[in-house]
């Protein structure tokens, strides 16, 4: 098959410190070569993929003083040169935000888009009353609750190369809390948890550029003692951060669309302690790979109790659900089902 991977031009593919979006479109695409397919990728300058790269210049984060909208500028260059070269492919999977459905309209009938974010707002509603044919695969059914069942193509959940990450010992015997530091992700409870059980934790992540005051003003105040902020985790420090943690935290406050982290977690072999909201329950299988928790008090005695979890079977989760090959053949299937249906509306 032909594919085309259209993605967000905020960071390069794979992203260099954070973007799950990017590192997703990594792995997906690397995944679809591997598996014999002809892939093409339009991403930022310096992105590393297998795939055949459509370079689209510096990423946004690197330019400095970029105006709010050069991030809308560059999509709309970048969708109109995909728009010169639409015949040439069976399938286009868009990851980027909003334009491509008005802009690629006239190749519906090949054109699945990818929403890494939630689904469950005004604007999505608004997109998708008159975007009805406009075919999606969610990454959780979380997220796919939040469709239009017309718009909601299939669910594929995120996965990551087998050996990406591998089963380590948590030896460091602290607990680990990785994302963005906001007030979505909670790493004041995360916090809270730790100090409660007697336990070290360590916050990795970047300072979210939407809401810096709350680190500033609601978690350095806390950074004393047992608990540090290491500053960002780019790829190679992950195996170690996540891998010597005890347990991992995941005290979200929003719907969570999928939450990479929690299988990157997984796959070291330390178990979750994450909050039910969002794509959680689908995630994490609860006394086999975490506990999903609705409290701090619940999150607390689930922390002890994920202590004494199996870290191999915790491994083995992750590897039945969430491998890189999981996710390509999830694709391909939705692949399939968008040209079946494409053609059964021509004839």
């Amino acid at each position: 098959m032909r594919i085309a991977q259209i993605s967000p031009l905020i960071f390069p593919v794979p992203p260099r410190d954070h973007g799950g979006t990017e590192r997703v479109i990594c792995d997906l695409s690397n995944g679809l070569v591997a598996w014999g397919h002809e892939v093409t990728l339009f991403a930022s300058e310096g992105s590393d993929t297998s795939a055949e790269l459509q370079s689209q210049g510096p990423c946004v984060a690197s330019v400095a003083d970029a105006p709010p909208s050069l991030p809308s500028a560059k999509e709309c260059v970048m969708l109109d040169r995909v728009a010169a070269w639409a015949d040439n492919f069976d399938i286009i999977h868009c990851h980027t935000e909003l334009y491509h459905a008005a802009v690629l309209r006239p190749w519906a009938h090949k054109l699945v888009m990818t929403i890494h974010w939630r689904a469950d707002e005004q604007d999505r509603k608004l997109y998708f009353d008159h975007f009805k044919d406009l075919q999606v695969v969610a990454i959780s059914a979380a997220q796919a609750a939040s469709l239009p069942n017309e718009n909601c193509l299939d669910v594929v959940h995120h996965g990551m190369p087998v050996d990406q990450l591998v089963l380590d010992d948590g030896s460091g015997g602290y607990c680990a809390f990785l994302g963005r530091l906001t007030d979505q992700k909670r790493p004041d409870r995360a916090i809270e948890i730790a100090k409660r059980v007697g336990m070290p934790v360590k916050l990795g992540g970047t300072v979210d550029v939407g809401n810096p005051d709350y680190f500033h003003l609601e978690i350095s105040p806390l950074l004393k003692n047992d608990c540090t902020y290491v500053g960002p985790i780019a790829q190679p420090q992950k195996q170690d951060f996540l891998g010597k943690a005890s347990v991992f935290l995941f005290p979200i406050d929003w719907p969570e669309p999928f939450g990479l982290v929690m299988i990157e977690a997984m796959a070291c072999g330390t178990p979750v302690v994450a909050w039910r909201n969002g794509s959680v329950e689908e995630i994490i299988e609860d006394g086999v790979s975490g506990f999903v928790v609705s409290s701090i008090e619940e999150a607390v005695r689930a922390v002890e109790r994920a202590r004494t979890l199996d870290r191999s079977k915790v491994r083995a989760a992750f590897e039945r659900r969430f491998t890189q090959d999981h996710m390509v053949d999830g694709y391909l299937n939705a692949y399939q089902t968008l040209l079946q249906k494409s053609q059964t509306r021509r004839t």
